[in-house]
């Protein structure tokens, strides 16, 4: 179900209201062709939640996606350059939602002074079908013969004549 290959996903955005629902679905895609249906809803929310206070705190509207997978997380991580954004404040209610809803979360400042929030989303379990049991193999119900005493080779190289006496030898 979970593919076990590290992918790698990249996406530069200019935050409007109309791109976050355009986003989403971008990031939707990617982990569905990644075999990640069950990370879609939590990252797309998380994600769209995070565009849309950007949108409405961030002076520099231009930001980076990106999306690792290891194999067993799921690391989303939205930069952006703008250097009067604070997270701690301006988007303190965003960040207590995502805490909430992922099984880890940070954010950082980059050299450049631009702030990177991430958060992670470790790959549950999927929904377990249950086996089908298999009926049983019909049993042998005659014994084998025990193996005969002359090997094959020996029974091809008998001549004709003596081949009934050989054979009627090995039954």
């Amino acid at each position: 179900m979970k593919t076990a290959v590290p992918c790698y996903y990249h996406l530069d955005v200019d935050v409007s209201p109309e791109r976050v629902g355009q986003v989403r679905r971008i990031l939707a895609a990617h982990l569905r062709h990644w075999d990640l249906d069950t990370l879609v809803e939590p990252v797309c929310r998380g994600t769209g939640m995070l565009l849309t206070a950007i949108d409405e705190h961030a002076t520099d509207k231009d930001i980076s996606i990106e999306m690792w997978w290891n194999g067993q997380h799921l690391i989303t991580a939205i930069g952006g350059d703008d250097r009067d954004l604070r997270p701690d404040q301006d988007l303190r209610g965003c960040l207590e939602r995502i805490a909430a809803m992922s099984d880890g979360w940070g954010c950082c400042t980059t050299d450049t002074g631009g702030k990177v929030i991430w958060f992670s989303q470790r790959a549950r379990a999927g929904g377990r079908v249950p086996l089908v049991p298999t009926g049983p193999f019909p049993a042998l119900r005659e014994g084998l013969q025990v193996p005969r005493e002359l090997s094959a080779a020996a029974l091809a190289a008998a001549p004709a004549d003596e081949e009934r006496g050989v054979l009627e030898g090995a039954r």
